[in-house]
């Protein structure tokens, strides 16, 4: 797994944001890769998830994948826009962890 800044673009719209003591992320989802890896890209973060986009199993991972991420249960992940498209807004309850892709509270 791993974390990485694709470029250096200036983003029009923060991918990541905290309201109250919620994150709210913009991600745009790459099912099937080699291996898990988020990767900032612009407005957004890229996600590349190793599941199939069939039968929710890409979204599930990908609620997994940012659950353990950000140290909380795959429940306090929701997916708020995008259920079944490759951009989604993501909320994630309470994280505990601050990965590098999170700006500072």
């Amino acid at each position: 797994m791993s974390v990485r800044d694709a470029g250096s673009e200036s983003p029009s719209a923060p991918p990541c944001r905290w309201d109250g003591t919620d994150l709210v992320l913009e991600l745009r989802v790459v099912p099937r890769a080699s291996r898990d890896a988020v990767v900032r890209d612009g407005d957004q973060l890229k996600v590349r998830i190793t599941a199939p986009p069939v039968d929710g199993k890409a979204n599930q991972h990908l609620r997994r994948l940012l659950g353990r991420l950000l140290g909380v249960a795959q429940s306090q992940v929701v997916i708020e826009r995008g259920e079944h498209d490759r951009s989604k807004r993501v909320r994630v309850h309470g994280p505990r962890l601050q990965p590098d892709f999170v700006p500072p509270r």
